[in-house]
């Protein structure tokens, strides 16, 4: 028999000894570290993730690969209207018939703004940015490119997002349209699409319209009284199933498949990333979801 103090302290250690063996052998202390977090794998064809405080990078898959970029290009077209001198978002942009048959004859995704509707720059973005309206970025073009004539505001405007694109130090983005419907040479990359992104939250503009679920505009008629348009529902679901969820575009096309620019904050720290090239629209929200999840455990 054991006995005393020694003998006491003995049995203790024998038994702590048992503990963490049976502990060892059932896994219960072998949780992996916070840094062993496994990578996860998207559909996608290419992903990035980054801190977005410090731009460190969380994930990538095909981070500097060219690809289409869809709609996520409005990004851009946001950025460089909210880049403007002086600007004013109470200014009335009067809706041009140009407008509404560009977007008929592309099937585009659209605003549905009425011609000769005064809009304001401000409902413009949200007609940009929730329902994806390819009217609205038609409209944004033509007010604030420079030019005698539409087509050469219109390139000149996307002459401005091709200079943003340098300006960030981007060397795999190139723009060819205001909306993403491009003519072969519209592409980008998952980690170039993502710092433009980060470049244009830094705006609160482009950060409260980019949350926003849903906005009615009030727009004014050719005879001057309010017309209260239908409901826009941005097109973004992770800000309502993800939880932080802050933005910023989703993305789609025949040649684009389904894209997802996206951000979330928790606990402080802000994930932003891209998923470019997904199979389906519930499919790019899962990869979104996967890099997001990724990132906050990796942070």
């Amino acid at each position: 028999m054991i006995t005393g103090i020694k003998g006491t302290r003995l049995r203790k250690a024998v038994a702590v000894a048992v503990t963490s063996g049976a502990m060892l052998a059932t896994g219960a202390l072998t949780a992996a570290p916070a840094q062993a977090v496994t990578k996860p794998s998207i559909v996608a064809k290419g992903g990035f993730a980054m801190n977005n405080a410090n731009a460190k990078t969380l994930y990538t898959k095909a981070a500097d690969t060219k690809l289409s970029t869809g709609s996520t290009t409005k990004v851009m077209t946001a950025k460089v209207v909210l880049a403007q001198s002086n600007l004013n978002l109470d200014k009335k942009v009067t809706i041009q018939k140009a407008y509404s048959d560009y977007v008929v004859a592309n099937n585009a995704s659209q605003a549905h703004l009425i011609v000769g509707d005064k809009v304001t720059v401000r409902q413009l973005l949200y007609g940009l940015m929730l329902p994806s309206g390819c009217d609205a970025a038609y409209a944004l073009a033509d007010t604030y490119g420079s030019g005698t004539t539409r087509a050469k505001r219109v390139a000149n405007f996307i002459g401005k997002m091709n200079t943003a694109a340098k300006n960030l130090g981007l060397t795999h983005t190139h723009f060819d349209s205001f909306d993403g419907i491009g003519n072969g040479n519209n592409y980008s990359t998952p980690r170039d699409l993502t710092k433009i992104a980060s470049s244009a939250m830094k705006n609160s503009t482009f950060r409260t319209v980019v949350k926003t679920k849903k906005y009615t505009a009030k727009t004014i008629t050719k005879t001057g009284s309010t017309r209260t348009m239908g409901a826009w529902t941005n097109t973004n679901t992770l800000l309502s199933s993800y939880s932080g969820a802050i933005g910023i575009k989703t993305g789609s096309g025949p040649e684009a498949k389904y894209c997802l620019v996206f951000a979330a904050t928790r606990n402080g720290k802000t994930v932003i990333g891209t998923v470019l090239a997904s199979s389906s629209i519930s499919q790019r929200a899962t990869d979104a979801t996967k890099l997001l999840n990724y990132g906050f455990a990796t942070i």
